[in-house]
């Protein structure tokens, strides 16, 4: 089984040795998980940082409360 990373970087000697072994039909796979890969990391990268946003909230929240300012607490729970 190939490393995702090694397939992402040298894609040229992926698809090489696929023609070396005479899988030719194999070699549309290559580019189709290179890209699923990209769609992958993207989603990832996007969950993060709505993650980062909600824990950011979330603690502004909680010091609000601390402070006894429940209405401003419940505008930013609103956002």
């Amino acid at each position: 089984m190939l490393d995702l990373k090694f397939v992402r970087e040298n894609p040229d000697i992926v698809k090489q040795n696929i023609k070396n072994k005479f899988q030719d039909r194999k070699l549309p796979l290559v580019d189709e998980v290179i890209e699923l890969d990209a769609k992958a990391r993207a989603t990832q990268t996007e969950a993060d940082e709505l993650r980062a946003n909600r824990n950011k909230l979330s603690k502004q929240i909680g010091a609000l409360m601390a402070q006894g300012k429940k209405e401003e607490a419940e505008a930013v729970k609103h956002r």
